[in-house]
């Protein structure tokens, strides 16, 4: 089995079978939060994606579910889980004996977390798709990037945050909701669900009229010229943000702009200027020079890192924003609690042999 846990989901266990993206990189975070999580696997299988940190913290066990005896030891160690996360389309866990009703009918507590972008319901529910078309139908890829064409935000948006944590989310409200009823359930996580949810604050900014459907032309999209990014002399960006009016006084002081950039700002039609002043300011002096003045400030300056330079950032560091074993430098597990503190576990070297797998774990009463 795993090795011994810390964190505040301590004795909860959980299934995974293993897929792509945001199913494992939710089970990851169950791992990091102290669960038992085991990860079923085809016998011989090649990770289509190397995932030596997302796969971290579980064991691997290989059972052919397609062979009666694998698949009914399976469901064993499923009658003794807390909760299920598959990533397949809709139908395929069906195909395979595995589906909701029967495992339900045989652990009734079972939480069983389903991952897919389309949903299990919908036209578009049994078709192939990626990141990138989950936030497209969703409306947040049109709003992205620059403002001659949409760009896709890696697939932080969608398969992450719109996939992976709004899966965690459910399944944790469900165990809780199991550990009182005493009755699981099925959390069926989309993608395309979740993105939709994480523009509710442009939906906001929206019903207030404060909101223009043109990419580049918004105050948080790159479009005010006090919320982006500007290149400096030596040819490094930082990023500014100081929106409120007290913030962005003490940047004007500090670089330089006239008093007149307050009234300038107040109306977007005067933004291109406003930006082609900061932007030439910016280029009169390096990154660091900037920083150096700035970046410990009210001002909201901050450098624009790499992820290697990220992990040596001062702030990071002083908060063990990484951690490092198995050769990798990766995120620790995040959030912090102060009385089940977590920790990142390695990824298991050694495949689990299924019978072990289900040998240590003890029936539930």
């Amino acid at each position: 089995m795993s090795a011994p846990s810390a964190g505040p989901l301590v004795g909860i266990r959980i299934i995974e079978f293993v897929g792509l993206g945001p199913a494992p990189f939710a089970a990851m975070q169950f791992a990091d939060m102290g669960a038992d999580v085991i990860r079923i696997a085809r016998p011989g299988a090649v990770p289509t994606l190397p995932d030596p940190i997302s796969g971290r913290g579980r064991p691997t066990v290989e059972a052919d579910l397609k062979n009666p005896a694998d698949a009914e030891q399976v469901r064993r160690l499923l009658d003794r889980a807390d909760a299920l996360i598959e990533g397949f389309r809709p139908g395929v866990m069906e195909r395979l004996g595995l589906g909701p009703e029967p495992l339900l009918a045989r652990n009734p507590r079972l939480v069983y977390g389903r991952m897919t972008g389309w949903g299990q319901t919908g036209p578009l529910a049994s078709h192939a798709g990626h990141d990138i078309n989950y936030i497209a139908i969703s409306g947040a890829l049109a709003a992205i990037g620059p403002a001659d064409r949409p760009m896709p935000p890696l697939n932080l948006v969608g398969d992450f945050g719109g996939g992976s944590m709004f899966l965690v989310s459910g399944m944790l409200a469900a165990l809780l909701s199991a550990q009182r009823t005493g009755q699981g359930q099925v959390v069926d996580a989309a993608i395309c669900d979740g993105t939709v949810q994480l523009l509710t604050m442009a939906y906001d900014m929206d019903a207030a009229g404060q909101w223009r459907s043109q990419r580049d032309a918004n105050l948080l999209d790159g479009g005010a010229p006090y919320y982006s990014a500007y290149e400096c002399a030596d040819g490094r960006f930082i990023a500014i943000g100081p929106i409120e009016p007290q913030f962005f006084e003490l940047f004007r002081k500090a670089v330089g702009l006239e008093e007149d950039i307050h009234t300038l700002r107040a109306d977007p039609g005067n933004w291109p200027a406003l930006r082609e002043r900061i932007a030439a300011r910016m280029r009169t002096r390096s990154s660091n020079e900037w920083l150096a003045e700035l970046e410990y400030s009210d001002a909201c300056v901050s450098p624009v890192l790499d992820m290697k330079e990220a992990a040596v950032h001062p702030h990071l560091v002083a908060r063990n924003s990484f951690v490092e074993f198995d050769g990798f430098v990766q995120p620790a597990p995040a959030p912090r609690f102060s009385g089940t503190p977590t920790e990142a576990r390695p990824r298991p070297r050694e495949t689990l042999a299924l019978a072990d797998a289900l040998e240590g774990w003890d029936t539930r009463p």
